[in-house]
């Protein structure tokens, strides 16, 4: 229950202790009772568990294959096997698939059971059963047989959060062929970037979306990505914004409709194709905010264990469960809500803008599915508590057990708000992996306690820590995020990247043959865990390492203050310069004032050297597509690079919003306060 009902919470507060019934009745508890009945563990607890996890590493792993019965067409020769990180073989021999899996509980789900929960902003709310799902799947995979696809061919998606989607993805993946997805709302140069380098045989494309109320039509943008996709041989069409609608006039389209237009297939007649322990799954890339996105590859086999551990024993989902995710196709949590379905659980599928037409609309939603698992973004709670919203007194969600915050290092003010205005018996978790592992590595377990601002462990199997510069384990300290052993959902490798360069470059090269992930991280004494940002946005003052979380969590405390972001540029003999660029709330003006009380507020809450050097206001704070903020393009931009360089613009959320950056170096192209360490 909730210790805290007030604002004002403090760091590391207890928040939440779970019911001992819901503790007993979780997944990662039957688990544990499983290791106990077969001999092979006898954790006291999870901090046992966990290390036990990751000091033996194939007897884990094979606790995860034997526990949920994946299901191989030969058995794998060993658990673990290659040399280094870099070079791990993961259960070699076997031969699986992911979306076998995914479907399988259709064998077992009652008739019209609900797997998918579906809204746009002009389709009704409505569900799909298991039975439909299976049945789709089976005819579009046949139909891409009979097109000519085969294991390992690529196929892309240019489509929305959808059903047809979903059943692209399963359809794909189901015989062997490796998927790709781009949300429509990309730019065209953000989608060539990608998929030329994979080289698609097949694209899958809507017609358009909408957004906000308003039709975003996708035909031009359709036929520019066809005309530089020299591989591409199958267009297939999906008219969603104009059902029913014409074929465009592009070479080899077909209709989606015509597709599933076909007799069905058994499943016991259907085939799913099996493949070897390096088969990749799908390709998932970067933000590509920096540079050329990176096309990071998983394995069949990695994800498939990977996901049955984290969806069962961290997200904690079940059959009766429904799970829901705010996210669009070009994001891996969209991956991750269609591998909620290997647990039995539902999931809801929503096409459209979170907050229209009123700014509670995903809590409506969430009453309405019944969804047991909400998740979404700090930014989104933060829109939330500045509308003065309180969900739980507006909406029924009584089913709902847990939140799941992700994309952002997330504040006690973050946890408190959901305890102070949805409810207070709430298993609220904050995340953090990312899409190179399309996982986590630090995240929840219902059978821990819930502290304000503390993500509540390290997961199963990723022997995570942080360490100092010098490769040295540091506890209750702030430090580089660090995986010392392997782990089955690392990338198999970076599509055509020769001898791995661009992989060794991205996690290994700092410290040799250690994943370095670019984040901050604090873990303290009972294992909690504290995210302060990209260390690649480091702010170093006075030898001081700066996490940019920690300074927006107080600066945005500031009530005139709505959004911020900070840099440290460096300067000409070894000086630097941190300004702050506020966003101010209407009718708010940067004054003496509030200049000052900004100083106090960091110098209390944080310390003299977090302390910027100068504030400016601006209209916007750029974020990419996945609602990060762009601090590396800007620190960039502002040391003179040019925007081409720095930043893609098809890759922002808000791309107007870099441009004030862009006229404000042009603007001081003399650089006057790059050379004046104290202005």
């Amino acid at each position: 229950m909730s210790d805290s009902a007030k604002p004002g919470v403090k760091e590391g507060q207890l928040l939440w202790t779970p019911r001992p019934e819901f503790a007993r009745q979780s997944n990662v508890a039957h688990y544990m009772d499983w290791l106990h009945r077969t001999g092979r563990n006898s954790p006291a607890d999870y901090d046992a568990l966990w290390r036990w996890s990751v000091s033996d590493l194939e007897g884990f792993w094979s606790s995860i294959w034997d526990y949920f019965e994946v299901r191989s067409d030969t058995p794998y020769t060993r658990v673990l096997g290659g040399s280094g990180m870099m070079g791990a073989e993961w259960f070699e021999g076997s031969r699986v698939n992911y979306t076998e899996h995914l479907l399988r509980y259709e064998e077992r789900a009652a008739a019209g059971e609900t797997v998918f929960h579906h809204l746009s902003e002009f389709r009704p709310l409505a569900t799909m059963s298991w039975q439909e799902l299976g049945r789709q799947v089976r005819i579009l995979a046949t139909q891409l047989r009979a097109l000519g696809v085969k294991p390992g061919d690529c196929i892309v998606s240019y489509m929305p959060n959808i059903p047809e989607t979903a059943v692209a993805i399963m359809a794909a993946t189901s015989i062997g062929a490796v998927w790709s997805s781009a949300a429509p709302e990309f730019g065209v140069k953000t989608v060539i970037e990608r998929f030329t380098q994979i080289g698609p045989k097949v694209l899958f494309a809507a017609d358009g979306y909408r957004f906000g109320g308003k039709d975003f039509r996708r035909e031009a943008e359709v036929r520019r990505i066809v005309s530089e996709l020299p591989t591409l041989e199958r267009v297939i069409w999906l008219p969603y914004l104009d059902a029913g609608g014409p074929l465009p006039d592009l070479p080899n389209v077909l209709s989606f409709d015509a597709l599933m237009d076909h007799p069905d297939v058994l499943r016991e007649n259907f085939r799913y194709e099996r493949v070897g322990h390096r088969h990749p799954l799908w390709v998932v890339f970067s933000s590509g905010t920096t540079g050329l996105p990176k096309p990071i590859t998983h394995s069949h086999v990695g994800v498939l264990i990977e996901h049955l551990k984290l969806m069962h024993f961290h997200i904690n989902l079940k059959p009766g469960s429904t799970m829901f995710f705010y996210s669009t196709t070009g994001w891996m949590m969209w991956n991750i809500l269609m591998s909620a379905l290997m647990t039995g659980a539902a999931s809801v599928l929503y096409d459209g803008n979170p907050a229209y037409p009123e700014p509670d609309f995903l809590w409506k939603l969430a009453a309405d599915t019944g969804a047991t698992s909400f998740g979404a973004s700090p930014t989104f709670v933060q829109m939330m508590e500045k509308a003065g919203l309180r969900p739980g007194e507006q909406h029924d969600l009584s089913r709902m057990e847990g939140v799941l915050v992700s994309g952002a290092p997330c504040t006690p003010e973050t946890f408190d708000w959901f305890y102070r205005c949805v409810k207070q018996d709430l298993w609220v978790t904050s995340q953090s992996g990312g899409t190179e592992i399309c996982s986590a590595f630090v995240g929840a377990v219902p059978t821990l306690p819930v502290y304000a601002g503390e993500i509540q462990t390290r997961i199963l199997g990723m022997d995570v820590h942080a360490w100092n510069d010098a490769g040295e384990e540091i506890h209750d300290e702030v430090g580089e995020l660090v995986v010392t052993k392997p782990f089955p959902s690392m990338p198999i490798y970076f599509w055509n990247d020769v001898d791995n360069k661009r992989y060794r470059e991205s996690y290994f090269e700092h410290f040799p043959g250690v994943w370095r992930h670019g984040d901050f991280i604090r873990i303290n004494g009972h294992g909690g865990c504290y995210i302060y940002g990209r260390s690649d946005s480091t702010l170093n003052r006075y030898g001081v390492r700066i996490g940019t979380a920690e300074i927006y969590r107080a600066v945005e405390q500031v009530p005139e203050v709505a959004d911020s972001l900070i840099v440290c540029c460096e300067l000409p003999g070894g000086h630097f310069f941190m300004p702050l660029f506020l966003r101010l709330k209407p009718g708010s003006v940067l004054d003496d004032g509030l200049r000052a009380r900004i100083a106090a507020k960091l110098r209390q809450d944080c310390s003299p050297r977090h302390v910027p050097d100068r504030l400016y206001v601006v209209e916007a704070i750029p974020y990419t597509l996945t609602g990060k903020k762009m601090e590396v393009p800007v620190r960039k931009i502002l040391m003179g690079w040019p925007l081409e360089k720095a930043a893609s613009r098809d890759a922002m959320m808000n791309p107007e919003a870099i441009d004030w950056f862009v006229r404000f170096a042009q603007e001081s192209i003399d650089y006057q306060w790059r050379s004046a360490p104290d202005a």
